[in-house]
């Protein structure tokens, strides 16, 4: 037996998602090695273009801005990080550096990764200070919400979503994140009154035929004539969180998803009365932690 590449772990993905005026950018690693990946967040964590990080599962997300910094890299207490994130039209330059191994999880590591458009990278390894820059496509985020699939006898509808998502996951549009959204348990519920949320990274103006593609695999498997999908576009749809506790913590009326809806510029794909759920899912992305708690008796 051999090793081809000993001291390279690649990531599987890495996108950038960025806000509309580029002035925020949230980048995405999934990771092949939870280990290493969970030391390079400490480290990254430390710079100065990181606002915050977090992962969910085999992701690790750094939120971020823009720019180019001197990371003063210490070994043993800062020993990599990102040094710059330039948005240059529809593509996002960022460069990683690194000390000893933590310079091959900087470069290699991340140039070999999926959906990277191309790199440049130093030699790495030893005592030497590595850099390496990888290019990746700007993207954007879409965010499905869906609730009312199921019926009291068949199906789940975080199940269905979940096989959905990963159907149409595509070049143009990778399937990220997924939460079940705990809501008041009101009268109409099949069981548990709980709403699902999917969130992708989209190349712009490309996500059209997976939206229409997943539409077309939930009515065709929804057994509930009361579905409800509803999409939005956008970096950040924390204006929805106020509805979304409200619907957390007492029975909301239709009309109300509907105002709401039109006020966060939300895309209504299905109509059904689930769309009061889905609608509710929406700001729960990437949450999953969180979204599962009884808004209603744990103050949402």
């Amino acid at each position: 037996m051999q090793l081809d590449d000993p001291y390279v772990v690649a990531y599987k993905q890495i996108h950038a998602i960025c806000a509309s005026e580029g002035e925020r950018v949230e980048v995405l690693e999934r990771s092949s090695c939870y280990g290493g990946s969970a030391w390079a967040r400490y480290h990254y964590s430390q710079g100065p273009l990181v606002i915050s990080t977090r992962n969910i599962g085999e992701w690790f997300r750094y939120l971020a801005k823009p720019g180019r910094v001197d990371l003063d890299l210490i070994s043993s207490r800062r020993s990599a990080g990102i040094e710059a994130i330039i948005v240059k039209g529809d593509e996002v330059e960022i460069t990683y550096a690194g000390l000893g191994g933590g310079g091959v999880g900087a470069t290699l590591t991340r140039a070999r990764a999926d959906d990277v458009l191309r790199h440049e990278v130093t030699e790495c390894g030893g005592g030497r200070v590595a850099r390496g820059t990888i290019v990746l496509p700007r993207r954007e985020r879409l965010i499905i919400g869906v609730d009312d699939t199921d019926s009291k006898t068949v199906g789940a509808t975080w199940t269905l979503i979940h096989n959905i998502a990963s159907c149409v996951d595509r070049q143009a549009a990778r399937y990220i994140s997924h939460a079940l959204v705990q809501l008041f348990p009101v009268p109409a519920k099949t069981q548990n009154c709980v709403s699902t949320v999917v969130e992708f990274a989209c190349l712009p103006g490309k996500a059209e035929g997976m939206i229409e593609d997943f539409a077309e695999l939930l009515r065709r498997y929804s057994v509930s004539p009361d579905t409800g999908m509803a999409v939005y576009r956008g970096f950040d749809p924390s204006a929805l969180m106020a509805y979304s506790n409200r619907c957390r913590r007492e029975r909301i009326e239709y009309e109300d998803a509907l105002a709401a809806a039109k006020s966060a510029g939300v895309q209504i794909v299905m109509d059904g009365k689930g769309l009061i759920g889905a609608l509710a899912a929406l700001p729960f992305y990437a949450r999953p932690d969180e979204s599962i708690h009884r808004g209603w008796d744990e103050g949402a």
